[in-house]
């Protein structure tokens, strides 16, 4: 569907309209009185979140790409139907997040503007991993940022999964970040090796940092000193934390990264993953919920 087609079909005067961010890369651009924020269609990914008056909340990369079948280096990259790496030959973090989703439904509600973007699975899917499927991004734009990755077995036979929200953070400086809410919470290094350690106190960064923080629940708090605010994600459906930074020398290896990017991003991702794997019987869905507020 062209962006015209879109805009006749799903636009909203003055507060959402769909435009080109590249040839055959369709964004929908949403500007309330309380927030502004672009999702893409392809991968269903959240590229911008700014309440009126503040600061980004979201990170996007100066060398990011946008083109067909790519993801865009930052915002809010979809990882399903699983997280990390896949088995020999498969794209890391699954397969949704490079595809063209359709947009099914647009509508200004109450606490904001609620897009809501669909894929299901086809040949294609089948051929990378035979399961029936519908998955839904459903993306509420007002005041706060709520994000829900809807998963239904639209088959006979149960299937296992694990996802993620993996989402960046635009802060003003690493070296003056905290992140809050995972005191004594069990993690997996993976810059040591995957080893496990608990975390003591807050979160600090003073080098590379890509934890896997197990068996929480727990609202984390991104406290960006350097911005002089707190930015708060809750969540539901999910019983794993990420939280990421490449730092200097890691980041070298991403072209879609300018350098010293790292200085300004952090990622706390919303996640199932690991040993934390979610079984959907057929006809049963699951959703996976973050909600980023800023205070």
């Amino acid at each position: 569907m062209s962006v015209n087609e879109l805009n006749q079909k799903f636009g909203i005067a003055n507060i959402l309209n769909f435009v080109e961010a590249a040839a055959g890369v369709p964004v929908v651009e949403i500007t309330t009185a309380e927030a502004s924020a672009r999702i893409a269609l392809i991968g269903a990914q959240v590229l911008e979140w700014q309440p009126a008056g503040a600061a980004p909340v979201l990170w996007i990369s100066r060398a990011a790409v946008y083109q067909v079948g790519k993801g865009v280096r930052g915002g809010v990259p979809i990882c399903w139907p699983w997280f990390g790496a896949g088995e020999a030959g498969k794209p890391a973090h699954g397969f949704v997040r490079t595809r063209m989703w359709q947009v099914r439904s647009t509508a200004q509600m109450a606490d904001g503007v609620v897009v809501t973007l669909g894929i299901a699975d086809s040949a294609e899917t089948r051929a990378i991993w035979d399961y029936a499927f519908d998955l839904e991004m459903i993306v509420t734009v007002g005041k706060t940022l709520t994000m829900a990755l809807v998963t239904k077995n639209t088959g006979e036979v149960p299937f296992t999964i694990t996802d993620a929200l993996h989402t960046y953070f635009h802060i003003g400086d690493i070296a003056q970040t905290i992140v809050q809410g995972l005191d004594g919470t069990t993690y997996l290094d993976k810059v040591l090796d995957f080893t496990e350690h608990t975390q003591q106190g807050d979160v600090i960064f003073a080098g590379e940092t890509d934890r896997v923080y197990v068996n929480t629940q727990a609202t984390c708090v991104i406290n960006d000193t350097a911005q002089n605010r707190g930015i708060h994600i809750a969540k539901s459906g999910s019983d794993t934390t990420v939280v990421w930074n490449p730092w200097a020398e890691k980041e070298k290896g991403f072209a879609d990264m300018a350098a010293g990017e790292y200085q300004q991003m952090v990622c706390v991702e919303t996640c199932n993953a690991a040993d934390d794997k979610i079984s959907i019987a057929p006809k049963q869905t699951h959703s996976l919920v973050a909600v980023v507020s800023v205070l």
